[in-house]
């Protein structure tokens, strides 16, 4: 039978719950050799795997530079290769979109695991003439998000995976002060009232251009950017500008329109 391995880095967000999974199967009876877990690095376990004449299929979720070193790695041996790398999705509002619920969505959605996913629509396109409604949408709703710890009831969003990460997505909000774009809410450091932990404040900037830095690298936390858009095939200039192309998102006021829209995208 096909068997399926798992490699997990050391410093993996779940590596525990992998390991579990794993005792589950053994406990279920599942046949030896059909799900495989190995811990280990990119450089030893996954450059193995990867360039292995044995492995006839890789599959990589993580960094667009680690991607490229497993496609190459991969080629002497035609193995296929599926890669789920980094992402600054944007999420395109068209005008005549039901605004409600177009960023409801989009908070939500970003907000969802302290920001954590690759699919995150982290950039908020929208007609520049309804910035102002947009601003006061998101941060109404980011400010209903309860944040602390996520075995609590009533919890809304925990922390990042590390302190390492904290600092990263600490330094990429000030960095967007530092350039120019507007802090509708959150900012730096602990939300209130939580003074230990690796927590990060929803945050939101607006008036964000395509250029800044939050705008192009992923930030991984619960930072959502909101850019203003005149026309549609300036919405879809921006979409497209971008080193990514995970996933993206499009609201319409009708779902021929929002396709129509989406079919432009280069993204998934």
């Amino acid at each position: 039978a096909t068997g399926c391995t798992v490699v997990l880095k050391p410093s993996e967000v779940a590596p525990l719950s992998a390991h579990v999974l794993a005792e589950i199967l053994h406990d279920a009876g599942v046949p030896r050799g059909v799900f495989n877990l190995v811990d280990g690095d990119g450089p030893t376990v996954g450059a193995a795997l990867s360039s292995h004449p044995g492995v006839d299929m890789v599959s990589f979720t993580g960094s667009t530079r680690a991607g490229i070193l497993i496609g190459k790695a991969a080629a002497d041996t035609v193995k296929k290769v599926a890669l789920e790398l980094g992402g600054k999705s944007p999420n395109i509002i068209l005008e005549g979109a039901p605004l409600e619920q177009a960023v409801g969505h989009g908070i939500r959605v970003m907000m969802n695991n302290a920001g954590q996913n690759c699919n995150a629509p982290s950039r908020m396109l929208v007609p520049r003439r309804r910035l102002a409604e947009v601003e006061a949408i998101a941060a109404a709703l980011a400010g209903e998000v309860v944040v602390g710890d996520p075995a609590k009831p009533g919890t809304g969003m925990g922390p990042v995976a590390s302190e390492a990460h904290w600092r990263k997505v600490q330094g990429l909000i000030a960095k967007g002060i530092d350039e120019g774009a507007r802090l509708v809410c959150g900012g730096t450091g602990r939300p209130e009232g939580l003074a230990r932990g690796f927590y990060v404040k929803p945050t939101i900037f607006s008036s964000v251009t395509n250029d800044m830095t939050i705008a192009r690298e992923e930030i991984f936390g619960p930072v959502l950017c909101i850019l203003p858009y005149d026309d549609e095939d300036e919405a879809i200039r921006i979409a497209n500008d971008t080193p990514y192309g995970l996933s993206a998102y499009v609201y319409g006021d009708t779902l021929e329109h929002a396709r129509r829209v989406g079919s432009r995208i280069r993204a998934g």
